[in-house]
């Protein structure tokens, strides 16, 4: 209620959020909704350019932060002046509010919602942009009825309980950290319990212990990080972990069902414009290596890439879907329609591949993520799932390796980055008894300090496609 009152005086109708997962993050994304703006959550580990192409589509002046996280990011060389933008400082903000302004304040919330309930909240509940993995960043406007849609399909399908405790560690920037470590859980009471940054898993599992977390929603990387640093019976109150944004490996399943007998991971999928979860299994029945059943408010189908023709049961194809947590389209004039008819309706191709066994949909990959050689589509994801669980041991916290394919269109290159002190012999000899052909072989290795990551927790292949040209 403080705090609305001081971003109501902004002129902008579009306001920028850039905080970590923590509570002063959630009390700026409703103090701005309630100050009738409209919450424009900003990624700062995509560098200046990619944050000066959003501020310009979304139309951004002024981004509310925090001194702790600028001055560390200052540190980190971003630099965040090159940014045509005002930085509004909760430091600063809170020296403006009197002793009087929090004693009528703390007496009006015990009394009066009445300046709530007048606010008028705008129709979208957040712009968010895509992850900037593989071009520049989309912005994707999400209504409140998106969000909602799909936080009441997925609380359905993961049943949670009033004794539940969430660990919040995904960032706000991030769909699932919005949606489902700050929305979902005020909007079923749910207890979180908060942490700035998903990396520390050290950290991370001592407040699981200290809170006893039920609960952990977050990336393969960051869920694998915590398990590795946890400590004995440090993470036995868990029951239930989601995860999503990347395929989940093995051997963060192994350690799951080796140290957390009671614990349950649940695999799903998900993208920003979908609000952001598309399917999840189930703790009756997780399949490993799945990412689980559509949600059952929404619509798919399972097409061929190229004639949108529906693909028999078992076949791969490309996943269209349909649904009320869809958004209705990106900001800006630059990008083409995410959307194409089939069966005259309206379907969201989310450009993925996938393929279905009994309703249970299994993640192929990205179609951008193929390459052509020798008459076959070439899936790098495949070759870097091989390589990821042979190397797996030899990883020493954040992903060890990445795959990439060079820009050449007729004669593409499939090229290893990694870490590791492998020979380019024994990564293909790998491949080769994993049962993937001799096109899928690496033709060239970069040994490079640490593989790219985004804050979402993604491989920054955008990157390491530049390395390549």
């Amino acid at each position: 209620m403080l705090l609305r009152k001081k971003l109501e005086k902004i002129d902008n109708p579009n306001l920028g959020i850039m905080l970590p997962a923590s509570v002063g993050a959630a009390i700026c994304y409703f103090a701005t909704l309630f100050a009738g703006k409209t919450p424009v959550m900003f990624n700062w580990t995509v560098g200046a350019a990619h944050m000066n192409h959003c501020l310009k589509t979304a139309g951004v002046t002024n981004i509310i932060t925090a001194r702790a996280l600028t001055d560390k990011l200052q540190g980190q060389g971003i630099d965040l002046a090159a940014l045509d933008v005002e930085w509004l400082y909760l430091e600063d903000l809170r020296g403006q509010i009197t002793v009087f302004d929090k004693v009528s304040t703390l007496v009006a919330g015990y009394f009066s919602w009445s300046s709530l309930a007048r606010s008028r909240v705008s129709r979208t509940a957040a712009i968010l942009f895509t992850s900037g993995s593989e071009a520049r960043p989309k912005a994707v406007p999400l209504t409140h009825a998106n969000i909602l849609a799909n936080l009441e399909d997925f609380s359905e399908v993961l049943a949670f309980r009033e004794s539940d405790r969430l660990l919040g560690m995904l960032p706000p920037f991030h769909s699932l950290g919005l949606a489902g470590n700050i929305i979902m859980p005020l909007c079923l009471g749910l207890r979180t319990a908060y942490h700035a940054n998903p990396t520390q898993g050290v950290i991370l599992a001592g407040l699981i212990e200290q809170y006893r977390s039920t609960l952990l929603i977050g990336t393969p990387t960051f869920v694998g990080g915590i398990l590795r640093a946890a400590g004995s019976g440090q993470l036995a109150s868990l029951r239930l972990l989601f995860t999503g944004a990347e395929k989940c490996p093995d051997h963060v399943y192994d350690q799951v069902k080796k140290d957390l007998p009671g614990a349950v991971l649940c695999e799903g999928y998900g993208i920003t414009e979908c609000s952001p979860v598309v399917s999840v299994n189930t703790p009756d029945n997780s399949v490993p290596g799945t990412i689980g059943r559509v949600l059952p408010g929404m619509e798919y189908r399972i097409v061929h890439p190229e004639h949108r023709e529906t693909v028999e049961p078992g076949q791969q194809g490309l996943l269209l879907v349909r649904g009320k947590n869809v958004f209705g389209g990106y900001l800006g004039t630059e990008n083409s329609s995410p959307f194409v008819l089939l069966e005259d309706k309206e379907w969201y191709n989310t450009g993925d591949l996938v393929w279905e066994n009994n309703g249970v949909l299994t993640f192929c990959g990205r179609l951008k993520r193929f390459v052509k050689l020798g008459g076959e589509m070439i899936s790098l994801p495949a070759i870097e799932n091989v390589l990821q669980e042979h190397f797996a041991a030899h990883a020493d916290g954040g992903p060890a390796l990445a795959i990439e394919a060079t820009n050449d269109e007729i004669h593409p290159e499939i090229v290893l980055f990694t870490t590791l002190a492998v020979e380019r012999e024994e990564v293909n000899r790998c491949i080769r008894r994993a049962g993937l052909s001799a096109l899928h072989n690496i033709r060239r290795l970069v040994r490079i300090d640490t593989i790219p990551v985004l804050g979402t927790g993604k491989i920054d292949y955008r990157q390491l496609k530049t390395a390549l040209a």
